[in-house]
């Protein structure tokens, strides 16, 4: 089966600037598929990329739109706070502007690991405020604007937020970053059934363990504890979700909405 019902379509992937991540290989695999490719990023700056970044001389959100025009489709990089709400009412102004429509919406911008890991007795409200922003009040915030293009428009959409596996584990000290993407689904599943009539699907993904930048100060015992919690006995890789959220956003996917699927190699079964 090939999947269907990519070819030129617009695609908004937020957090689409690093290297090793999720939402660049979902912004090239939409490209790949015959889409044009908004990518979004924070801007990052130099000093706060990592070595091997640095060493590529990757330039966040610009290389991957590089990699998309290699591919022989449109792509316009854009520097954007999911948390602004006046920063997303101009990405989607621009977007219009540049493409006229869009048809594709992925939600993957997320907060980085930090403070926030801790018992919520020690747990500061900026920590706590951070992660819940990006992670659910900013897939709110995109949500919200494009989908209200896509539902305007009358011609349906995909919008796919990326939840996470700990949003249904709940996990000792992780209450913001679990909340945030326990969220995350509940948005999904409310604005799925309110959009559904005019033909725009929403859906989550909640990806387990994944081989990306986020996961290198894992140390050693921890990561063989992690791999041994997972029934394939490896981890995920960045092509592991891109290709699920090709299949939610293609017509073989056109008859689902408001799931939050695992992808996880098995590590959450049932629910």
């Amino acid at each position: 089966m090939q999947l269907t019902g990519l070819e030129n379509k617009v695609a908004i992937v937020t957090g689409a600037g690093r290297m090793r991540s999720i939402g660049r290989e979902i912004a090239v695999g939409l490209a790949r598929a015959g889409c044009d490719v908004v990518v979004t990023g924070t801007g990052r700056p130099r000093d706060r990329r990592p070595a091997d970044e640095v060493a590529a001389g990757w330039r966040d959100i610009d290389s991957v739109a590089d990699e998309i025009r290699a591919l022989g489709r449109r792509a316009l990089p854009v520097v954007s706070d999911v948390t602004d709400e006046a920063a997303v009412a101009a990405l989607a102004r621009t977007v219009v502007a540049e493409f006229g429509r869009v048809d594709i919406l992925v939600n993957n911008a997320g907060a980085p690991i930090g403070t926030d890991r801790r018992p919520v007795v020690g747990l500061d409200l900026a920590s706590w405020n951070r992660v819940l922003q990006t992670n659910l009040t900013g897939t709110f915030l995109v949500s919200r604007e494009i989908g209200r293009l896509m539902v305007e428009r009358g011609e349906g959409g995909c919008i796919v937020n990326m939840s996470s596996v700990a949003g249904k584990l709940l996990p000792p000290n992780s209450a913001a970053y679990a909340a945030s993407k326990a969220g995350v689904q509940a948005l999904t599943a409310c604005m799925a059934q309110e959009v559904g009539g005019a033909n725009v699907r929403v859906n989550a993904l909640c990806p387990g363990y994944v081989e990306t930048v986020r996961l290198d100060g894992v140390a050693d015992d921890a990561w063989a504890a992690m791999l041994a919690s997972i029934p394939l006995g490896r981890a995920g890789s960045p092509a592991d979700i891109a290709s699920a959220v090709l299949f939610l956003c293609s017509d073989q996917g056109a008859w689902v909405t408001g799931q939050a699927w695992n992808v996880d190699g098995g590590h959450v079964v049932g629910h």
